[in-house]
């Protein structure tokens, strides 16, 4: 039995315990896929682009969020035509982003892409790092608030926060099959849902308020701002911008785990697609 199972993985062909490559059967939903695109997609990078678009304005700031949208659904098609090459249905498998640039590229390029996706992970675990210490210190201050008034300055340190998400992540790096925890993109994509709502919300607030003064394109911005620190903001809302859209590469990883009927499902329907 065991002679026939594994001639039967090497003619590339599905069991009941193995997919035609040979790995463990893959379980992956349209429920699980779609938490985990959503939960890489509605990052915290959306809570910063209110701020991102009183820096850069209404024109300029919509237009480069269409701009990096469409950045990202170039990428994302591409990486997902790339996920089994040359043939979308019996080419090889690509696990992740480097097997893919590495079948579809190889040689120089391949270490390219290399030294610039693990640079791009290194800085968005920094940024949700930062950004996790700074959203415990905003709450922390904000108490002081409720509690002292805004008179009092209620200045916060970063740095213990900053310490105890490290040591958290540190923690949680260690769990052996983290990968298995599916149920935790579906409480974060819940949280994301739950978070970009109350800033919606929020936002809404305060512009439906009175005692604001209105221009005809919206608010008026600080006036008491130097032109360097105007010039650096708009560059840190570009970068801002950009940060909320950090996640194709994760794409094929998330694909990759789709159960085998599946994927040909969904290749088989865009493929009728294609031809009607």
């Amino acid at each position: 039995m065991q002679k026939q199972e594994s001639y039967t993985l090497e003619k590339g062909e599905a069991t009941q315990e193995f997919d035609d490559d040979g790995q463990i059967k893959r379980t992956g939903t349209w429920m699980s896929a779609s938490a985990h695109i959503i939960t890489a997609v509605v990052g915290s990078g959306v809570l910063s682009l209110t701020w991102c678009l009183a820096q850069l304005g209404w024109i300029f700031g919509s237009f480069l969020l269409v701009v990096f949208a469409v950045i990202s659904w170039y990428t994302c098609t591409l990486l997902t035509n790339c996920y089994r090459s040359p043939h979308p249905v019996t080419g090889a498998r690509n696990y992740n982003y480097m097997q893919a640039v590495k079948t579809n590229l190889g040689g120089r390029q391949y270490i390219i892409c290399a030294i610039a996706q693990y640079g791009t992970l290194i800085g968005v675990s920094i940024g949700y790092t930062i950004t996790s210490s700074i959203s415990m210190g905003a709450i922390k201050r904000s108490n002081c608030f409720k509690k002292y008034g805004h008179d009092k300055g209620c200045h916060t340190l970063n740095s213990p926060f900053l310490l105890i998400v490290a040591c958290i992540e540190l923690v949680l790096s260690q769990l052996p099959n983290f990968h298995k925890l599916s149920f935790l993109s579906i409480i974060a994509a819940i949280m994301s849902f739950v978070y970009s709502t109350i800033g919606m919300g929020l936002s809404i607030a305060k512009i439906a308020g009175a005692g604001l003064p209105k221009t005809s394109i919206g608010m008026p911005t600080r006036e008491d701002v130097s032109s360097k620190d105007k010039t650096w903001d708009i560059f840190c809302a570009i970068g801002d911008i950009a940060f909320a859209y950090g996640f194709a590469d994760v794409l094929v990883e998330i694909q990759a785990y789709l159960s085998l009927s599946l994927y040909i499902y969904v290749v088989n329907t865009n493929y009728c697609e294609k031809k009607i």
